[in-house]
């Protein structure tokens, strides 16, 4: 997978409102061609809604895309992945919560989420190229748990090291990583566990 200069890249955020020192919001600024799903608007519990707004953006790219997703845009691709089967070239899946305790406030709770369909968490292969980048003290995520939702999705699994949700809250901000990442997934920089860590 070679990135061209025409290449779309899907940013897809988690539950979060739009933020400027977020390193989704950084790479999209940095990278020609970026879309970031407008889902920042969206009830948290509205899955569907987000899936569509996916859905949506990679029909409008009209050529396959590669997907950046963070926190439960994780979850949002690999749900997209279940309904739809529109070509992606690949995608990075950065600290995806594993829902397996309460994410507590200001989030829904976990009967919420199950309501609107988050969970169960689909544990089908993806059927395109896939990184997860997990890290060893996400408090969403357990870095166990994380690893084997990876090996379900088929997806090569990266320990990014102790960045914690990898939000501005945690110090990113800048995470030079995910663009070491993409560089993996395009297969221009050998892959190798903790290729995407940040010192």
């Amino acid at each position: 997978m070679m990135l061209r200069e025409s290449h779309t890249t899907v940013i897809v955020p988690g539950l979060r409102r739009h933020v400027d020192d977020h390193w989704q919001t950084r790479l999209a600024a940095k990278l020609s061609g970026a879309v970031v799903v407008p889902s920042f608007d969206r009830d948290q519990r509205d899955l569907a809604g987000r899936v569509a707004d996916l859905h949506q953006v990679i029909l409008d790219a009209g050529a396959p895309v590669t997907i950046v997703a963070h926190s439960a845009g994780v979850l949002t691709t690999v749900h997209w992945a279940q309904q739809h089967d529109l070509p992606v070239l690949g995608a990075l899946l950065a600290t995806p919560p594993d829902l397996a305790q309460p994410l507590g406030p200001p989030y829904p709770s976990l009967s919420e989420l199950k309501e609107s369909g988050w969970l169960p968490i689909p544990l089908a292969p993806l059927s395109f190229p896939s990184i997860v980048a997990a890290s060893t003290n996400d408090a969403l995520g357990d870095f166990e748990r994380v690893r084997e939702l990876s090996d379900a999705w088929g997806s090569h699994f990266i320990d990014v090291g102790p960045v914690g949700h990898l939000n501005p809250a945690a110090g990113f901000g800048e995470w030079l990583g995910a663009e070491a990442l993409l560089g993996v997934l395009s297969g221009q920089v050998p892959a190798a566990e903790g290729s995407g860590r940040v010192a």
